[in-house]
């Protein structure tokens, strides 16, 4: 599904040129759960950002079902992000002046389905993570693992071929992020492409495969022993 080639991301500033992606060869198989590691500043962000298309490659190739994204201008990746990529972040991004279901159908935006196909989705979304009985609470009632379960529907509703989650579990206690890991691993089984960034080794050892990173770089790639 995914194939980076020599990606690079450089950033120049106050003519300081900071390297943030060196050299990435990586490929994402349809159907993987992979996690992305490493510590602060090695790039896993950049690179996350650089799957979702928010980021543009300084150089490379960003093959995507092998059609080179780094080629394209912005109005054709703004329609990629909308039907092809879900994101789930760190602090659930929920608008606390919508309902949770409102929130939810924010992920059709872009889509031109019927009202009566939106709700279906909207609902058979919460349904996958068990949020339903919150559709007409707003985020600000609603427990931080509640929150994210939200964000994660939010994020499948128009069922996207591939799940970019960063930091999923970084505010959620040890309880709410086993739950969350548990519905990011349904979805996964379900046939969802995931790619996350986590700092956590506990949760990276529930994926299929963990990368690591040190400055800008890939340095190992470890499938799980099952």
């Amino acid at each position: 599904m995914i194939e980076l080639r020599a990606i690079q991301r450089r950033y120049i500033s106050d003519e300081v040129e900071t390297t943030a992606l060196a050299d990435i060869n990586l490929s994402v198989r349809a159907g993987e759960f992979v996690a992305i590691m490493g510590p602060s500043g090695c790039g896993k962000s950049t690179l996350l950002n650089t799957l979702g298309t928010v980021d543009r490659p300084s150089s490379g190739q960003y093959l995507f079902e092998g059609h080179d994204l780094a080629r394209e201008d912005e109005t054709a990746l703004a329609q990629f992000r909308a039907r092809t990529l879900g994101f789930v972040f760190q602090s659930f991004n929920l608008i606390d002046e919508l309902t949770i279901a409102e929130n939810i159908e924010l992920g059709l935006a872009y889509r031109r389905d019927g009202r009566g196909d939106r709700r279906q989705r909207v609902e058979a979304a919460m349904d996958r993570v068990g949020i339903s009985h919150r559709a007409r609470h707003y985020p600000h009632q609603l427990s931080g693992g509640q929150q994210q379960r939200a964000a994660i529907a939010r994020a499948v509703v128009g069922d996207p071929k591939l799940i970019l989650a960063d930091e999923p579990t970084g505010n959620l206690d040890t309880e709410n992020g086993a739950q969350v890991m548990g519905i990011l691993d349904s979805l996964n089984r379900a046939g969802a492409t995931i790619v996350m960034v986590t700092h956590s080794p506990a949760h990276a050892d529930l994926v299929g495969r963990r990368i690591d990173m040190l400055d800008g770089r890939v340095v190992a790639s470890v499938a799980r022993q099952i």
